[in-house]
C-alpha cells in the first residue's frame, strides 16, 4: 500500500484512473481529495507508455497492483523472495 504523506492511498498505473490521489474522489467528508500527482514517485507509472509496459513486470512491493502479481509468483514458486534495495 502507498499512502501519500497527506494520508491517501495511491494506486498508480491504469492512467490514474482508480487512485485516490488523481483529484476526481471525494474523502469520507464529502470533499474533493486534492490531486497529488505532481509530487507522487509512483507519477510516471500512470502515463504514457510506462503504465502499460512497465506495470506488467513491476515488483514494488508497496504497489496494489504489483502485489496482486507477486502474491501468484509466490503460490508458483514458494521459495520466491524479494530482497530490499
Amino acid at each position: 500500500m502507498i499512502i501519500d504523506i497527506t494520508g491517501v492511498e495511491l494506486t498508480p498505473g491504469n492512467r490514474g484512473e482508480n487512485c485516490k490521489g488523481n483529484g476526481l474522489f471525494m474523502d469520507e467528508n464529502g470533499e474533493i481529495i486534492e490531486c497529488c500527482c505532481e509530487e507522487c514517485d509512483y507519477m510516471l507509472c500512470c502515463w504514457g507508455d510506462n503504465d502499460m509496459v512497465n506495470c506488467k513486470t513491476c515488483m514494488d512491493e508497496k504497489c496494489p497492483n504489483a502485489l496482486e502479481k507477486l502474491k501468484g509468483w509466490r503460490k508458483l514458486h514458494p521459495l520466491f523472495i524479494i530482497l530490499p534495495l
